[in-house]
């Protein structure tokens, strides 16, 4: 993996009219640089190299080499894009870290730092390619409350403290002034009892082992405070996880009861669909039943008008058929046909030897005759 930030040199004490081209040409056996910078006003420029190797490389051949006269000063530059992270978890690696933090920008290197057993200090590096990606993380963990696990432990982030651990201060670089010659003028060494420099010297290790006892305290006493947060957050954890559990079951049983009342509301639609239903099938049936009944009893009534028809005196059906005598002759005709049953025979009857007496012994016959037909047709109607 490249790491862009951490492949950059600085380089001082450049001589005034220095070009860029020149500049390049300086280090151009080591690559192509990605990055070059010159402040000529100031005699210092930066130049970002492909690898880390390679500008140490660049470093230990160039540094202190004369140019124009002029020897360079080169040191790694420091790293304008990183963080440091405090109040980390136990459980969040350097994988973690920067799975949390690539979500600002590209991220080169994150390392959660450890102490001598290997266990967490709470502390870490985050570094990123680019300035502005560094300094949207920066703004948005101070904005905002950012948290890595699922404890609620922010991070607190802050820029990175640059220090040179590689290089120091060489006798070279110590600045010459008249305070270095005076400081310069004893050799070290052990201050004699009773003297003047042993008195004052016990005095600021006095005051050293005040700091250290005041930093112990208030570290004793942060730690006492970060472990009755941690003990308030658990107990606060478990009545929040309590309350979320009530909660739901809450709105669990609303649900239940709007699903019994949805139920319900459907079981009284479907008992009333099906009176309806029950209702309508009665009220089917009832009219069925009713035309059932009108047809047989026109049937009932037409077989005994046929029987009465077919059993009927001839001369009467006639009538029935016909509409009657009068329909047949109207009112102005005075003719009249010969009554019933007597044709010519009737009239020659009237005429004969005896003359009405024996068309009234033919009438009786006749009579008789009807008689004996209508008591046949009331024995079939009873039967």
């Amino acid at each position: 993996k490249t790491y862009t930030q951490r492949c950059r040199l600085f380089v001082g004490n450049l001589p005034a009219d220095i070009t860029e081209a020149d500049f390049k040409r300086l280090f151009e056996k080591y690559g192509d640089p990605g990055e070059v910078f010159i402040n000529k006003g100031k005699g210092f420029g930066f130049i970002r190299l492909e690898s880390r190797t390679l500008a140490e490389i660049a470093k230990a051949e160039l540094d202190d080499t004369l140019m124009r006269g002029r020897p360079l000063r080169i040191r790694f530059a420091t790293h304008s894009a990183a963080l440091t992270v405090r109040n980390l978890s136990p459980y969040v690696s350097n994988e973690l870290l920067e799975e949390a933090f690539c979500q600002f920008g590209q991220v080169e290197r994150t390392i959660v730092i450890v102490d001598d057993r290997g266990r967490s200090t709470g502390k870490g590096i985050v570094e990123f390619a680019t300035k502005p990606a560094a300094r949207k993380a920066l703004e948005r963990c101070n904005e905002g409350v950012f948290l890595l696990t699922a404890s609620p432990r922010p991070v607190i982030v802050e820029p990175m403290e640059q220090y040179d651990d590689e290089d120091g201060l060489p006798e070279k670089l110590a600045q010459r002034n008249p305070m270095y010659q005076k400081e310069r003028e004893h050799p070290p060494r052990f201050a004699q009892h009773g003297s003047f420099e042993f008195e004052y010297s016990q005095r600021w290790k006095s005051l050293d082992e005040m700091e250290k006892q005041q930093r112990d305290q208030v570290e004793k006493n942060m730690r006492e405070a970060r472990d009755k947060l941690e003990n308030e957050m658990e107990d606060a954890y478990h009545e929040h996880q309590a309350m979320l559990l009530r909660q739901d079951l809450m709105r669990r049983q609303e649900e239940l009861r709007r699903m019994e009342e949805l139920h319900n509301q459907e079981v009284q639609k479907r008992k009333q669909l099906e009176l309806r239903q029950e209702e309508e099938r009665r009220r089917r049936e009832e009219e069925m039943l009713m035309r059932q009944r009108e047809k047989e009893e026109m049937m009932r009534r037409q077989r005994e008008e046929n029987f009465r028809m077919g059993y009927m005196d001839p001369r009467e059906r006639e009538m029935r058929m016909g509409g009657g005598i009068a329909d047949q002759f109207p009112p102005g005709n005075q003719s009249f046909p010969p009554m019933g049953g007597m044709g010519y025979e009737g009239h020659n009857a009237m005429n004969s030897p005896g003359g009405p007496s024996a068309m009234s012994g033919q009438m009786m016959g006749a009579g008789g005759a009807s008689n004996d037909m209508a008591g046949v047709k009331r024995t079939m109607i009873r039967n």
